[in-house]
């Protein structure tokens, strides 16, 4: 097993599983030390902007977004009424390629941005290209018409009866058919990422 590649050494770095595949989770199991050499020896006490940073970028790597991306996402959170942290999250997790992937029907963040980017699923009967669409309560999700014969939707749909997704959604495995039942609920979100240090980090730069 692979231990040294960019995706590999992000998760020892961070000490958790970014991307969601179970390859990730062998190698934390396996290496969890951090990569490189005297990992221990650098392993110190961090700076409270260090370790701001590190949550900034665990969470960035996580939904697998660029620096840019992201940072859009929090100006737009703060400009919005609440608290910050929590609009954030909420809508990292409300966007299409998100919502595939916590519905079950993608392996990865990475998977399910390419089937949103492929066109392969409707909202409300339009057909959809954008991974970062965000979607709203009451709207439904279904797989284009062809895409359920695909080999790889079969795989999964025959495995979904294992899967248990959010409240926050109802799911209908075998149809492969989504509908937003509530806005995602902060503590049933990401919870390896502190949001606080991350909304921290983007305030004082």
């Amino acid at each position: 097993m692979k231990y040294t590649g960019p995706k590999a050494k992000r998760c020892r770095r961070q000490g958790t599983n970014l991307y969601g595949s179970d390859k990730y989770d062998k190698i934390l199991q396996r290496k969890p030390q951090l990569p490189g050499k005297g990992p221990r020896d650098r392993a110190g006490r961090r700076s409270e902007y260090a370790q701001q940073l590190i949550e900034k970028q665990k969470m960035r790597d996580i939904y697998g977004l660029s620096e840019r991306q992201f940072r859009s996402i929090y100006d737009r959170a703060a400009k919005t009424a609440g608290q910050t942290g929590e609009v954030m999250q909420q809508l990292l997790e409300r966007r299409l390629d998100n919502a595939l992937y916590r519905a079950g029907f993608a392996m990865t963040r990475m998977q399910a941005r390419q089937f949103a980017s492929h066109g392969l699923f409707f909202v409300d009967g339009v057909r959809v290209t954008s991974p970062s669409f965000l979607l709203k309560v009451g709207q439904k999700i279904t797989p284009r018409p062809r895409s359920k014969t695909s080999p790889v939707f079969v795989s999964i749909a025959a495995a979904h009866d294992k899967y248990l997704p959010p409240a926050w959604m109802k799911v209908n495995g075998a149809g492969m058919e989504i509908e937003i039942l509530s806005l995602p609920a902060p503590d049933k979100t990401e919870q390896v990422v502190d949001i606080r240090q991350v909304i921290e980090f983007y305030s004082r730069n």
